[in-house]
């Protein structure tokens, strides 16, 4: 009996969300809203960006469709897009920890 494997385009969603995960800058935006939303600004000043630079990589988180957006006026806060997104940077850093033991 043949094993079940993703499909192509599974592969290739999977394979983009790890892509972005592999970047220590949207490691450090996901633990952060991991304690909860934070607006553009908070989340500049915690990880040591410009805002700029901050909303630049929080339309990548976004378009991944790992971080989501709420407006109140002039202001954007932004928090994970569900609880999988945690899950995904929890069980990773668990398994790196294993491997130090």
């Amino acid at each position: 009996m043949a094993a079940r494997l993703l499909d192509a385009s599974t592969v290739e969603s999977v394979s983009e969300v790890f892509r972005l995960l592999g970047d220590p800058t949207r490691v450090r935006i996901v633990d952060a809203l991991t304690q909860g939303e934070r607006c553009v600004c908070d989340l500049a000043t915690l990880v040591g960006l410009t805002e700029s630079a901050m909303s630049h990589q929080l339309r990548l988180l976004r378009a991944a469709r790992l971080v989501r957006v709420r407006r109140a006026g002039r202001h954007a806060y932004y928090s994970l897009d569900d609880d999988h997104v945690a899950g995904l940077v929890y069980d990773t850093r668990k398994h790196v920890l294993e491997g130090h033991s």
